[in-house]
């Protein structure tokens, strides 16, 4: 685990930063309605809500929208991961698949659970010096519990030169 974990969790939970964050650097994210429900080394949970905002024609949440959340659980672990490392690691999302199976019209809660994962993958690209990748799965879940859509991000790890 990254010796900076705890500094990067205290900055992003913090309400008034993350909306900050958000307004800056990610603000369709902000608009869409992005929450993190909860983050910690194993795993994080990423909240949007169905709204007007961020609907399609067929009356359900925007596939696009959900693909933000699901890539939101994710790079909160990986960016906690590469948080003022030295040497200095850079990450980029190198592919995303998507499963639909239910309609998202209510709260859907993204949950990755591959912390431990991103940071073996990370150690890993610090040691060797090369690029690593990573597969990363976030799951949608309904208040109901029933899975809305599952994705796959892969997450690619370098230390800069």
């Amino acid at each position: 685990m990254n010796p900076a974990f705890h500094a990067f969790q205290r900055q992003i939970m913090h309400p008034l930063k993350f909306r900050l964050f958000l307004w800056q650097r990610l603000p369709s994210a902000l608009f869409a309605g992005l929450r993190i429900v909860s983050f910690s080394e194993k795993q994080a949970v990423v909240s949007v809500k169905y709204s007007w905002f961020n609907q399609n024609p067929f009356r359900s949440m925007y596939f696009a929208i959900q693909s933000m959340a699901a890539e939101m659980s994710t790079g909160l672990l990986a960016s906690a991961e590469v948080y003022k490392r030295d040497p200095a690691v850079s990450m980029l999302v190198v592919g995303l698949e998507a499963r639909f199976y239910k309609k998202a019209v209510d709260r859907i809660l993204f949950s990755c659970q591959d912390g431990d994962l991103i940071s073996a993958t990370v150690e890993q690209a610090i040691q060797t010096g090369e690029s690593r990748t990573i597969r990363c799965c976030s799951i949608g879940t309904n208040p109901k519990g029933e899975t809305v859509s599952e994705f796959f991000i892969t997450w690619s790890f370098k230390v800069k030169s």
